[in-house]
Parts: C-alpha cells; structure tokens; sequence
C-alpha cells in the first residue's frame, strides 16, 4: 500500500488508513481533556484493542500533560525523518503525534489523541475511521480551572479562552464537562465503544444526531 503522503501527492481524497479507528480529542483549555483520557487510558490501557500515545511536544511534561519533551531541534530532526503523524504549533510550542499511530490503525486498534483543531481537516483525508470529540464546559469554570492550575503557558487565560480558529471544524460529538469528572469519563467511555464511523460519513454540523452528551 502506498504512504498516505504519496497517495495524497497523487490527487487521491480517499482516506487511507484503515481499518482501525482514530479519536481525536479537541476542545478549549481548561475543559479536562488530559483529565479524561487519562481515566480512559487507565481503564482501557490493557486491552490491546487501544492506543493512547503520548504527544512530543517542546516544553517540559506537567502534573496536568504527560508529554515527551523535545527542543526545537530534535523535534524539527524528527518531523523531517517522518516521525510524526500528525504535527501542529500552539502557544509557542511545537507538537506531534508519533507516527506509531499509523501502524495501530492499520492493525485495525483504536487510538485516541488530544489534538489541534488545526490538524482535523487534513486526518478526515487520511484515515477511514474517525471521530473527533469536543471536550468542553462553561467559560467561568474553563477560567477557573486555567487559574488553579498555574501553568506558565497558561499566563494568558483569557487569550486561551478566546483562542477558536475561524471557520474551525465541528466535532463529531460534544461532552460538555461541567460536573464531576467520572460524569465526563463514562460518556467518554461509551464514545469509544460505539462505532467506528467512516471519515468521509462524519456528521455535518446541524445533523439531529451530533448531539452533546
């Protein structure tokens, strides 16, 4: 099978990795997103049947992201090798998601990434499976939680609440988090059981069924 770089060069808009399923995982800071794939990742990370990678990202890893640290350099070395399968900037920092993550699609397992929006369009044109989840709560209680935490990056709350690309895609699925997390976890929990559904068949915005749960 060709690389899905080769067969996008060739004009192909057919997603190509497959079969397994891909779940990306977006949404404003503060909203929990690491805090529920963690609880997922502690519950499921056994059963061989899901990946949960670890991004490569050029900052040091926090109580709140457990990330592998790369400087600039090595990072760029390996985004120039093909090391990553999907790769984005934010903040100031680069981030990557390695490209094992290819490999356990098309073993047919289920991998789960907390991302950028700005990646989204370009994964629906390169993988059969996709689901892209919104993790998200109210304003006040994203603010709130951005400040408890106390993260150098994070110095510019306000900034990061506002932060929405323009013409931004539309998840999938939303979980709005505002409750107790366990609440946000199983309704995580039961997107990830569900169905795979084809990239090229995501729902539209305004669909009945793109609901939050």
């Amino acid at each position: 099978m060709e690389s899905p770089d080769k067969t996008e060069r060739a004009g192909s808009t057919r997603p190509v990795i497959g079969p397994g399923r891909l779940v990306l995982v977006v949404g404003p800071s503060g909203a929990g997103k690491d805090t529920v794939i963690r609880a997922a990742r502690s519950r499921l990370g056994h059963d061989e049947a899901y990946l949960f990678p670890r991004r490569v990202v050029t900052r040091p890893p926090s109580a709140a992201e457990d990330n592998i640290e790369a400087d600039p350099d090595t990072f760029a070395r390996m985004e120039e090798a093909g090391g990553f399968a999907l790769v984005w900037s934010a903040h100031g920092h680069r981030y990557g998601i390695p490209a094992v993550i290819d490999h356990a699609v098309y073993e047919g397992r289920t991998v789960v990434c907390n991302v950028s929006r700005q990646v989204i369009d370009l994964a629906r044109r390169r993988y059969e499976h996709l689901t892209v989840v919104e993790i998200t709560a109210p304003a006040d209680i994203l603010a709130a939680r951005i400040a408890a935490r106390g993260r150098s990056s994070d110095s510019a709350s306000a900034d990061r609440l506002d932060r929405r690309p323009a013409g931004s895609v539309e998840a999938d699925v939303t979980v709005v988090n505002d409750g107790e997390p366990e609440e946000a976890v199983m309704r995580f929990l039961a997107i990830l059981a569900g169905p795979a559904r084809p990239a090229s068949g995501a729902v539209a915005p305004g669909r009945s069924d793109r609901r939050p749960l």
